[in-house]
């Protein structure tokens, strides 16, 4: 059975999604950020970056979270949330799906922790809002790509999808929320309203408007 090491609203977000989505049975353990949970000796045993989430199964140990999300929809090519391998579809999924982990999530990072990237102690303000420019343009690259079908990928919904509502959440607090953009606003809500979203939303302890 698998277990998901996650904590509330973090980017253990997707994989438990999916995994709901798939209906695999998994147990969840929480790693406790408010107490530093993460950064503990046994947990750095797993996730040596000391990150969220990390996916175990018996002996096989999995962290990055577009990494489990992969290896999820890969295990469990049944549940069709990916392109058929070998497609042309596929090979996009795989652009956007870095672009999001890469290029999106790691300015949002920059955004919430932006004392992090700079040895002055003023210098953080001035990183947040640059990436709060960064970051509105690449949501609008996004809506941009997307087209006319009700998720990402067109008709079929995927772990792309999962992960945009995930990012479009963590935006929520920009100058220019990507909540508010046509397409990608759309896709969220689509998303929001399935059923298994719902469940995991109210598991994790969310409350409140989930894009405000």
């Amino acid at each position: 059975m698998y277990k998901l090491h996650y904590f509330p609203g973090n980017a253990s977000f997707t994989p438990h999604v999916l995994m709901k989505e798939l209906g695999v049975p998994f147990e969840l353990v929480l790693v406790d950020r408010a107490n530093n949970a993460h950064k503990s000796p046994e947990y750095l045993k797993i996730n040596p970056a000391g990150r969220i989430p990390t996916l175990v199964d018996g002996d096989f140990v999995l962290f990055e979270t577009a990494a489990i999300a992969l290896h999820l929809v890969d295990t469990h090519p049944e549940g069709g949330l990916a392109p058929a391998f070998g497609s042309r579809e596929r090979a996009h999924f795989y652009k956007w799906l870095i672009y999001m982990t890469n290029t999106v999530q790691t300015d949002i990072l920059m955004y919430y922790y932006n004392d992090r990237y700079t040895t002055d102690a003023e210098g953080g303000e001035a990183i947040k809002q640059k990436m709060d420019e960064r970051l509105i343009n690449w949501f609008g690259i996004i809506e941009s790509y997307l087209g006319d079908g009700p998720y990402f990928m067109g008709e079929q919904y995927t772990v792309l999808d999962v992960y945009l509502l995930m990012l479009t959440r963590w935006g929520r607090y920009l100058s220019k929320p990507p909540r508010d953009l046509e397409k990608v606003g759309a896709i969220c809500r689509r998303v929001l309203a399935r059923p298994v979203v719902k469940e995991v939303i109210e598991t994790e302890g969310i409350s409140g408007d989930f894009l405000s």
